[in-house]
């Protein structure tokens, strides 16, 4: 299995940690992985994307994804410009509230309500790990227990206070997309 994966939004919402967790996990299940990130020029609240490959093939190719099988889009300016290079048939996961132009009939539209969730568990930064359960739960592309050991790895030690929470975050965002599963046909 290959997905090619675009995480993108604010500064300081923890795109780059999804990202980096998701690469990590993967390398702990010995995929072939690729992580590229890209910062807008403005620091925090700037605009911040990064790109993850996981594949179980050879070679990995170039890392730069263009056709993403699965888009996370955490802000407005983020889903406009992220949702048309979705591939036919992928999955774009978004803020809830956010309202896609132009709503596309060919790929799985996944409507988050990350915050919401966040605010209930009593940490509302933990919305990117809400994503991040999300994603793992539709696309099955890294387990969760290689995304929790990985959590542990990745989120700086400062942090770790949270580990807790950001996991009840990862497997409220897992229970999500199984349940909207069927809904929305993922």
């Amino acid at each position: 299995m290959r997905q090619e994966i675009i995480i993108a939004g604010f500064g300081g919402q923890g795109v780059m940690l999804i990202g980096e967790i998701l690469a990590y996990a993967g390398m702990l299940e010995g995929k072939r992985v690729s992580w590229m990130p890209s910062y807008g020029p403005e620091m925090r609240g700037g605009t911040a994307n990064c790109s993850v490959v996981l594949t179980d093939e050879e070679d990995i190719g170039v890392p730069v994804v263009a056709e993403p099988t699965v888009v996370i889009a955490m802000s407005e300016p983020a889903l406009q410009k992220f949702a048309p290079l979705v591939v036919s048939g992928g999955l774009l996961i978004f803020s809830e509230g956010l309202a896609p132009q132009n709503i596309r009939k060919d790929v799985v539209l996944m409507e988050i309500p990350a915050t919401d969730i966040a605010v209930r568990l009593g940490e509302a930064r933990v919305a990117n790990m809400v994503f991040l359960g999300a994603l793992v739960g539709a696309t099955g592309c890294v387990s969760p227990k290689a995304v929790i050991s990985s959590l542990k790895e990745k989120l700086p030690q400062r942090y770790h206070s949270l580990l807790p929470v950001n996991e009840r975050a990862i497997n409220e965002g897992i229970r999500l997309a199984h349940k909207l599963r069927g809904v929305v046909g993922v």
